[in-house]
């Protein structure tokens, strides 16, 4: 009996990692706070090639690992989209990044339209930048600066449930940058789904 009940201890124990942000164990360290973001070039949903470079604002950009399937990611649609339009005009710019092996890119573009995401989203066929980011969740946001410093890694808030939100880490880094001051907070545990990766 007690060998079943730490048998169903570690099972909860492994459900929870896996919902709070561990870590893969073949996935390399994201890249330090500071660090400079290369550029990158990944294709949109209609297969149309991008450079971070190209997407970028005069102000900085914040990448979004999301999903399709990820009820998590899906909690944060709106969120996502409202960071994207408060943003926009005030020079950041947000990309989704979908970095699932299991989800096609016309399922992406299906979803996309479906959720009224009007943000860029392009396929990391691969996983090569969740790689080279260090990305396990969705959502999971990386916010580098006009230099392409990254400042800011992790959630975008503290709860999936808006009711429940007390802290929005991505927004105060955010604010932060372009009052020309230093982000308090640069790094919060990213939760939700596991990135989907290639075999």
């Amino acid at each position: 009996m007690k060998k079943l009940h730490l048998i169903s201890l570690s099972i909860v124990l492994c459900m929870f990692a896996l919902t709070a942000g561990a870590r893969t164990a073949d996935v390399p360290e994201p890249p330090a706070i500071g660090a400079t973001i290369l550029d990158f070039t990944l294709p949109d949903v209609d297969g149309k090639d991008h450079s971070l470079n190209s997407l970028k604002g005069k102000h900085g950009t914040v990448l979004i690992f999301i999903a399709v399937q990820c009820p998590v990611s899906n909690a944060y649609n709106e969120r996502m989209e409202k960071i994207a339009q408060d943003y926009q005009a005030r020079g950041v710019n947000v990309v989704g990044i979908n970095a699932n092996a299991t989800e096609s890119a016309a399922e992406v573009k299906a979803h996309a339209a479906a959720r009224h995401l009007t943000f860029p989203i392009l396929k990391d066929n691969g996983n090569k930048l969740a790689d080279s980011l260090g990305a396990t969740r969705t959502p999971e946001a990386y916010f580098i600066d006009a230099g392409n410093k990254l400042i800011y890694h992790g959630r975008v808030d503290n709860s999936r449930d808006t009711a429940q939100v007390n802290s929005s880490e991505l927004r105060d880094a955010l604010e932060a940058n372009l009052a020309g001051k230093p982000v308090a907070k640069t790094t919060a545990s990213a939760f939700g789904c596991s990135i989907k990766r290639a075999d």
